[in-house]
């Protein structure tokens, strides 16, 4: 017995009894309706999101200490609500600021491409990319790398912000919640938006924009309803346990307050939402341009950093404004410390501010763009009162309105988020009277953004029925009437957790199959594990045990779920089966795609239309018409597919069409389709079409 087996075997007492009390729990909460679930749930998720932003906050106040505080000799200004520190009038090392920002990026590199690659870049969209596509597939080692990472990034001096780390801590808890207590997808997507709408609100102290965040962050031109009232929850809970440790005020003070009494001072916000959008769309463009560059750039991936980290050490020599998180910058342009400045550095801290964050986050250095992008909109706000305030009626004297305007609508716009963000920054200022001027520059900015189709958060869909299962499910609208125990499989093998990846690997091939549910010995659901995977570990380790390749990140759907459950379920696994367990976590049967297409027939009660055609063994497969598609102006009915194709759904522009056979295909749109495994290829490769003029080659992903 190898090693690696002796330590499971040891262990196995222990993993039992935690599995079989996660079972339980998991039976009971998932037996709950909506409101009695999320009143379990959210405040344990708002727990640890107001925990994870303590650890993170003064993880960030270390190595800020450490690197430009004590290797710099500089003091960098903070907030009023963070001490209202005035900062260093000068630096008195200056040759240490590219060293710090140099030695903090090669630290953030080498953690993030060793042991956790997908912590690259900024923490909100990755939590994104999870509620949308595998919402239990945020590991716990990729919160821990975020942390350090990001301290290292933004603490030596790299320009980004500290909500990003913050959001991937509560996410990856929500994520954790939702393998662990075996939740369906819809309630896992709930978790994880809840947990980035909580983190976020925690950390800017704006519990309200927060919760709110939750339901808007994640889509671009719509809301996820059912998320937000978990979200105030969580929110609320979050704040209550940052702020006991750090304090409950505003982040930011405004001097003397704001009224609003002149309408003339309309068209100025209104200004400020036609520059807001414009340096929206620059950040955005500018960040993934950057990244973009990175990737093509002749250097390990763990030294891309400290090239970026280089250049921005370089320019902070004359702009220190780009340095850390920026708040401090924002606080002295709320009040008076800022008039002196030249006009010169005024106009040029947005434009500074912006390449700083795309070459410390987009080079793949770690920390949040939400942050920088409030910084940016603050100095434009500045930037229009200082060119207005000599000339233009009604702007006043007070640069105070401009900046908090500038700070909604940059943001607000860019991030499709625009309720949320204007409700949080109100928060951060203590000022909801901006919230009425804030509205023209916000909305003003946001059909801007949205008039070029355009976000900072990649990851965000366009709307709730923009997933490859909601486009499956308008389809097969008889889906929710079936349940998943009525067309499930039994299980053809079962992996026992204690063993060599040898075996399990040989017992798979003997049942020709491409994976299996791994259980403990009491037959609790504990993962998955396929044949490459094991290939891969044996090429390495011929002992190995099981455990290094057990993914128990893969969906499961109940056997009391309804198959349009089932779908979602299955479109989050790859496409092609998952694990069926009971309310205790047992493995009771497999649920392939295959297997709804029998349902479906079964629903239908006759095989009817052209979804009669698909065999018993089907996937689900999503792919784009190319431009030199032979099927490209052909109506479904003329494609001509190979047998046993059936196209569901397509996607044009913002309209989800109902696939019938005169429905005619363009360049494009995305078609959604249940297809057999051996036609997968040249499915693809027909609606693709020819590459660069070329032949039409098979190749892709499943859905």
């Amino acid at each position: 017995m190898s090693a690696s087996t002796e330590d499971a075997w040891a262990r196995r007492p222990l993993r039992s009894a935690a599995h079989r009390v996660a079972g339980e729990l998991g039976a009971w909460v998932n037996a709950r309706s909506y409101l009695p679930k999320w009143l379990v749930l959210a405040p344990i998720i708002g727990a640890i999101a107001g925990l994870g932003a303590i650890v993170f906050y003064e993880a960030l106040s270390l190595s800020t200490h450490l690197f430009l505080s004590l290797l710099a000799g500089y003091q960098v200004p903070t907030p009023a609500g963070e001490g209202n520190v005035a900062g260093s009038a000068y630096y008195t090392r200056p040759w240490a600021i590219p060293i710090a920002v140099v030695v903090g990026a090669l630290g953030s590199g080498f953690l993030v491409f060793t042991w956790a690659p997908e912590t690259e870049g900024h923490g909100t969209d990755a939590a994104i990319e999870a509620v949308h596509h595998n919402p239990r597939g945020i590991r716990l080692r990729a919160v821990i790398v975020k942390i350090l990472a990001s301290a290292l990034t933004i603490g030596s001096g790299g320009s980004g912000g500290r909500e990003g780390p913050t959001a991937q801590i509560s996410a990856g808890f929500g994520s954790l919640l939702a393998r662990t207590l075996d939740l369906a997808p819809g309630d896992g997507r709930i978790a994880v938006s809840v947990g980035i709408g909580s983190g976020i609100g925690a950390i800017f102290s704006a519990p309200l924009g927060g919760a709110v965040l939750a339901a808007d962050i994640v889509y671009r031109d719509d809301f996820e309803f059912e998320a937000l009232l978990p979200g105030v929850l969580a929110s609320i809970i979050a704040y209550a346990i940052f702020g006991a440790v750090i304090g409950y005020q505003p982040l930011f003070a405004i001097p003397g307050g704001y009224r609003f009494h002149q309408p003339i001072q309309l068209v100025w916000f209104a200004m400020i939402g036609v520059l807001a959008g414009g340096v929206g769309l620059l950040y955005s463009k500018t960040f993934y341009g950057v990244a973009r560059l990175s990737r093509q750039l002749p250097v390990p991936r763990k030294l891309r950093p400290a090239l970026g980290g280089l250049v921005v050490g370089l320019i902070a020599l004359g702009l220190p404004e780009v340095l850390g998180t920026g708040y401090g910058w924002v606080q002295k342009g709320l009040g008076t410390d800022l008039l002196h400045t030249p006009l010169i550095v005024v106009l040029a801290l947005p434009l500074a501010r912006i390449l700083a964050t795309a070459l410390s986050i987009g080079t793949g250095g770690s920390g949040g763009v939400f942050g920088p992008g409030m910084v940016i909109g603050a100095f434009t706000g500045l930037a229009l009162w200082r060119l207005l305030e000599p000339f233009a009626p009604g702007v006043g004297h007070d640069p105070a309105p401009f900046v908090v305007v500038g700070m909604m609508s940059v943001f607000g716009g860019i991030s499709r988020a625009p309720i949320a963000v204007m409700l949080m920054v109100a928060q951060m200022t203590g000022s909801i009277s901006m919230l009425g001027p804030g509205m023209v520059a916000v909305a003003i900015s946001w059909f801007i953004v949205k008039h070029a189709d355009e976000s900072i958060y990649r990851a965000q869909l366009r709307s709730r029925f923009d997933t490859a299962a909601s486009r499956l499910q308008l389809g097969l609208p008889l889906l929710p009437t079936m349940e998943v125990s009525s067309v499930m499989n039994a299980p053809r093998v079962m992996v026992r957790e204690v063993g060599s990846a040898s075996d399990a690997l040989r017992i798979l091939e003997e049942a020709g199959v491409p994976g299996a549910p791994v259980v403990d010995d009491t037959g609790t659901y504990l993962g998955t594990v396929d044949v490459d995977a094991l290939d891969s570990l044996l090429e390495h380790n011929a002992e190995a045990g099981l455990g290094p390749v057990i993914d128990v990140t893969t969906a499961t759907v109940t056997s009391d779920a309804t198959l349009d459950i089932g779908l979602e379920a299955l479109t989050q696994a790859g496409g092609r089966w998952v694990p069926v367990t009971d309310r205790t976590r047992k493995i009771v049967g497999i649920l392939a795609v295959s297997d709804i297409v029998r349902g479906w027939q079964r629903a239908l009660q006759s095989n009817v239309g052209t979804i009669s055609r698909v065999s018993a063994h089907a996937v689900a497969v999503e792919e784009r018409v190319g431009p030199r598609s032979t099927l490209n102006g052909r109506s479904v009915g003329e494609s001509e597919l190979p047998p046993g194709c059936v196209i569901v759904t397509v996607q044009r522009d913002s309209e989800l069409l109902v696939a019938t056979g005169e429905t005619v295909l363009a360049a494009g749109d995305v078609v959604s389709a249940l297809v057999t495994p051996e036609s997968v290829d040249v499915f693809r490769a027909r609606l693709r079409g020819p590459a660069n003029g070329g032949s039409e080659e098979p190749g892709g992903q499943l859905i």
